[in-house]
């Protein structure tokens, strides 16, 4: 009796991690995206740090409804805590209700919900990323600084429902149109965070007879296909100022390359991590804070060897 007594309590003491276990359901708007798989590696490696958390992970694709469906799906499965990348800001009402109907905390990373904006975030949901308006001063202002304060840009938008592509785009505008910087941007377009696209459309530009000093995207991806653009069309890199923004792996390599002069670095590494950090306080009841800010710094060919990852 007095062995199977023991048993049982050495049975209940093993089991005790797997209860204290976690569960963080992560939509991501895409596995596919360069910069969102940075996003999605430093999730996983707090997951791994704190080891007693299980991640559930989700590829939006894209797709509104899909992530809908997910998330609904993470609070139908009783998950402790969730972890959403928005596809689209604007579309994330349902997403906050749902999580919040049902007592689940919900943390957005990298692109905010509108609800942040509106001030209508309920208790129990947090924001974690970096201020997009400080990535559009930084590229604009050292795109500006090498131009020598005046000539004629392109701007490579990204997809017209991110927040980050509106907000980098705007701040780039007016940083071009202030007295300091007489820059003229005489096109800009969506090329959707995509390299190819973004090659095509510069391609189709060059092809036209467009003349510009500058290329200025909301991310590196499109930098690099506005690059590979310009090679192809002229081969001289050393006459047009490429700028990006994220320093992702590809971005820093091309500007080592001499293909890109700017980028501007988004710690989505550290984004992530305070992710689930935030996602596992709240899942404990613990204090977390309702916004986290990971700042960005401008990289250029001077210093790019500190943020080579």
């Amino acid at each position: 009796m007095l062995k199977l007594l023991l048993l049982s309590t050495a049975m209940a003491a093993f089991a005790l991690p797997s209860m204290a276990e976690t569960r963080i359901g992560v939509t991501m708007t895409s596995f596919d995206n360069p910069h969102l798989t940075i996003l999605l590696n430093g999730i996983k490696a707090q997951a791994e740090a704190d080891k007693d958390v299980t991640l559930v992970l989700e590829d939006a694709q894209l797709d509104v409804a899909r992530q809908l469906n997910q998330v609904q799906n993470f609070v139908a499965n009783g998950v402790n805590a969730i972890i959403v990348n928005a596809v689209d800001g604007d579309a994330t009402a349902a997403m906050t209700a749902a999580a919040s109907s049902a007592g689940i905390p919900l943390i957005y990373v990298n692109h905010p919900p509108a609800e942040l904006d509106g001030g209508d975030m309920p208790a129990g949901t947090a924001y974690v990323g970096s201020a997009e308006r400080d990535a559009g001063l930084f590229q604009a202002k050292a795109v500006c600084g090498l131009l020598g304060g005046k000539g004629k840009a392109v701007v490579l938008i990204g997809p017209l429902e991110n927040h980050a592509a509106l907000v980098r785009t705007k701040t780039v505008e007016e940083v071009f149109g202030s007295p300091d910087c007489k820059i003229d941007v005489i096109e800009k377009q969506t090329a959707n965070w995509n390299r190819v696209q973004a090659q095509d459309l510069v391609t189709s530009w060059l092809t036209a007879g467009l003349e510009f000093d500058a290329v200025v995207a909301n991310n590196d991806e499109m930098a690099i296909g506005a690059a590979q653009a310009i090679k192809s069309a002229s081969g001289a890199m050393d006459k047009v100022v490429i700028a990006g923004i994220d320093a992702t792996p590809d971005g820093l390599a091309a500007m080592e390359n001499g293909d890109l002069d700017v980028t501007v670095i988004q710690n989505t590494t550290q984004q992530g991590r305070i992710a689930v950090q935030t996602a596992l306080a709240a899942a404990k009841g613990e204090t977390f804070s309702a916004q986290s800010w990971v700042p960005f710094e401008p990289v250029t060919r001077s210093n790019m060897a500190n943020y080579k990852r």
